[in-house]
């Protein structure tokens, strides 16, 4: 069965690279913007739907990167977490994500990333 979304249930599928946990928690027509060196806030990237937000979670989760939620909280509709990342070779990347929530569900999210080098 899978886990409601909670900071908990969150944390469990981010920090165990678990993309199939992870893609549970957004809606069918959920997208995400992410804002970084490469995709500026007047053109983010943006992933429209389960399937691409899921193929981009296959891809992440796929990497030998440690994850870790440094931080989080959920208010009623809306739930925002800090992650760092780290690659085998030291180098970090960090993401701050602001979620919408519908029914319990990921709708809308943009996260903010920044890479050490």
């Amino acid at each position: 069965m899978q886990d409601a979304l909670n900071l908990s249930s969150l944390r469990r599928a981010v920090e165990g690279n678990d993309a199939k946990a992870l893609a549970a928690f957004y809606t069918d027509d959920a997208e995400i913007r992410v804002i970084d060196q490469d995709h500026p806030p007047s053109r983010p990237l943006v992933l429209k739907g389960k399937k691409a937000i899921g193929d981009m979670l296959d891809d992440v989760c796929g990497r030998a990167l440690k994850h870790h939620i440094d931080d989080g909280l959920m208010e009623g509709s809306h739930a925002a977490f800090a992650e760092t990342c780290t690659y085998p070779d030291g180098v970090k990347v960090y993401m701050s994500a602001m979620l919408e929530l519908a029914d319990g569900k990921i709708r809308r999210q943009t996260n903010i990333q920044a890479w050490d080098h």
